[in-house]
């Protein structure tokens, strides 16, 4: 076993990782026994796994539950619906016993708003009380500790047909109820809490792209930064809450999670064009993990975002900035990719998501991104880039500083896995994992405070808007039987978490963008791009060469 995974570490090191250049002078961490670099991790650091309340839990219409905006968009809009998911509401028990054999002891997990509040406020359903009641002790009677987030997505139904959802102001009083619903119901025994999980995805898909629930589309981007606005409120509010109400007694924590791709500027040997590609892959910043985080930990929205929004991005109030202003314990960091930067100021903006706009979200941020063709991807066609993590880490360390450290509370890759035996056998994901979490110790010995790791996700589930069509987990589940299966991945992570430590292959190193850009001839500008797209093995290979090379 052992030497299969200092060969999917050794894989690892080429994933993802386009710079072939190594300074000579960098340290060496000290090898095992066996001859690989062991990279341990801190005594108290924090391993789990994640998950979320509509992708897995299926029981659609079981014990009371009310609609949520993803049933009717997922129905109306989608190829699959959560109905059935992975049917973690009956099968708990039995994934609780599978985390504890496999040594697991952290789980996130979300509640769905409408199990507790069928209609997002009054009646509280008592069915939807018992079985969270009975999943958080199941989880701490096998010794697992629950991260539990308040809202991954699934909107009451009925509160967008009644107010319009995260676009209307009374909707953040409304879920600081839940919010304190919550504290009390769960609160003696959960001490770890998410307010909010990516709430950049929730505001531009959900009310901008219409990619997501609740399908809504602006072009001016105003209900994008409405949505945003409304959601930092409630945040804020629901995080007040908790530390008058609760803290002294219950003695938790809580934070929010917020999602974020590295952005590297793309090089160019025109000084001015560098320098306005480097303030694109700043403002994609701002405008992805700056728009959440800035007033959370600096009191206010990035000030690049008013200079260019106007009056389209709503104003706090000096109360709401004070509410704002340190409402987190910890930043929540979600990550899986990473990718190069253009200005486009002058042109058409085209995401990553192939949406072309002039205007609003967009065409404030007037940045387009790419990737390499000799660059990994994952089968959501992400681009496999460790370095970027490490540089977004520490990017994150010096701009936030967050008390509380952070903690990556989403991290993996989907992989095609047509076959059971394919799925299982993902040693794709394994390097990938191999390669993050090594990057992750990078940055952690660089400086950035980093406490904690989940990997996404515990089981395959329901991916949105994709459906079933894409597998995260770590665990194989069969969507005809719903039959667990362990991966080559879980057995994997188990060993990691066992041993608080991962291995790499003596030798290997993973290198910053910067530090191999530095060494190149900043007017050659061929020569530059060469360097930062360095062919790799598995680049242009699908995930069964990482099968292959493990194999041999």
């Amino acid at each position: 076993m052992q030497t299969a995974i200092d060969t999917v570490s050794s894989i690892a090191h080429q994933l993802g990782s386009p710079h072939s250049f190594v300074d000579s002078n960098e340290d060496h961490i000290p090898l095992s026994s066996n001859g690989a670099r062991e990279l341990k991790f801190p005594p108290d650091f924090v391993w789990g796994t994640a998950t979320a309340s509509y992708q897995v839990e299926g029981g659609c219409d079981a014990g009371g539950r009310g609609l949520s905006i993803w049933d009717t968009f997922s129905r109306e809009r989608c190829v699959d619906n959560g109905d059935v998911a992975c049917g973690h509401f009956f099968k708990y028990e039995e994934d609780v016993k599978l985390m504890q054999k496999l040594g697991f002891k952290n789980y996130r997990l979300s509640i769905s708003w409408s199990r507790i509040q069928p209609t997002g406020r009054g009646p509280i359903n008592a069915e939807g009380v018992a079985f969270y009641n009975d999943l958080i002790n199941c989880l701490l009677a096998h010794g697992v500790e629950p991260l539990i987030t308040l809202y991954h997505w699934d909107l009451p139904q009925a509160l967008e047909d009644e107010l319009g959802g995260w676009q209307s102001r009374e909707i953040a009083p409304i879920f600081c109820d839940y919010a304190r619903l919550c504290f009390e119901l769960f609160g003696d025994r959960v001490k770890n809490w998410l307010t909010f999980n990516e709430p950049w995805c929730v505001c531009l898909l959900g009310y901008g792209t219409g990619e997501h629930a609740p399908g809504i589309t602006c072009d001016d981007g105003t209900k994008v930064y409405m949505a945003a606005h409304n959601v930092l409120r409630a945040h804020a509010a629901a995080v007040d809450v908790y530390r008058r109400e609760y803290k002294a007694q219950q003695g938790g924590v809580i934070g929010i999670t917020l999602n974020c791709n590295w952005n590297e500027p793309v090089p160019d040997r025109d000084p001015a064009a560098a320098q306005r590609n480097a303030d694109a892959a700043h403002r994609i910043l701002m405008w992805s993990l700056g728009w959440f985080a800035d007033p959370i930990w600096r009191g206010d929205y990035p000030p690049e975002m008013r200079e260019r929004c106007g009056d389209r991005l709503p104003t706090f109030t000096d109360e709401e900035k004070a509410l704002l202003k340190g409402s987190s314990d910890f930043l929540g960091l979600n990550h899986y990719f990473s990718d190069f930067v253009k200005d486009c100021s002058k042109g058409e903006f085209v995401s990553h998501w192939g949406i072309t706009s002039k205007g609003g979200y967009f065409g404030d941020m007037a940045a387009t991104t790419e990737g390499h063709p000799t660059w990994a991807r994952t089968d959501m066609g992400w681009n496999v880039v460790p370095w970027g993590f490490r540089r977004l880490l520490l990017w994150c360390q010096e701009r936030y500083n967050p008390p509380g450290g952070i903690y990556i509370t989403e991290n993996g890759c989907a992989v095609p896995e047509p076959t059971k035996e394919s799925s299982v056998k993902d040693t794709f994901r394994v390097a990938y994992l191999t390669s993050y979490i090594a990057a992750m110790h990078e940055a952690m010995e660089a400086g950035a405070d980093v406490r904690g790791y989940f990997a996404w996700s515990f089981l395959d589930n329901f991916e949105w808007s994709l459906g079933y069509s894409k597998r995260f987990g770590i665990v194989h589940v069969d969507y005809d039987t719903l039959e667990r299966t362990p991966k080559t991945s879980a057995h994997w992570f188990a060993h990691v978490t066992a041993r608080n430590a991962v291995h790499i292959e003596a030798g290997a190193r993973f290198t910053d963008a910067a530090t191999a850009l530095s060494h190149v001839d900043a007017d050659d500008v061929a020569a530059v791009v060469a360097v930062a797209a360095a062919p790799c093995p598995l680049a242009a290979a699908d995930p069964t060469a990482a099968a292959t090379m493990v194999a041999a």
